[in-house]
């Protein structure tokens, strides 16, 4: 079974944030640069449950992990 690729736009959807392309750079112009050391899922401006999102999929590798690999990316660089 193939793993399924997701978008940017739908990780922002599946977040419950404004998913069109001038929002998700807003929102990584105002978030980044992420501190080396700090986690993207317990980075302070995420909601518990965008959080957990953010973990589980991380932890289990799952569908989202490539997508949710490149959010953390472009807000450590900007």
């Amino acid at each position: 079974m193939e793993a399924q690729t997701h978008s940017m736009k739908q990780l922002f959807a599946q977040l419950g944030l404004p998913d069109d392309s001038a929002s998700i750079d807003a929102f990584i112009a105002a978030h980044a640069p992420l501190p080396a050391a700090l986690r993207l899922a317990d980075a302070p401006f995420w909601t518990p449950a965008q959080a957990a999102f953010l973990r589980a999929e991380l932890a289990e590798d799952a569908d989202w992990s490539a997508v949710v690999d490149t959010l953390d990316a472009r807000l450590r660089h900007g």
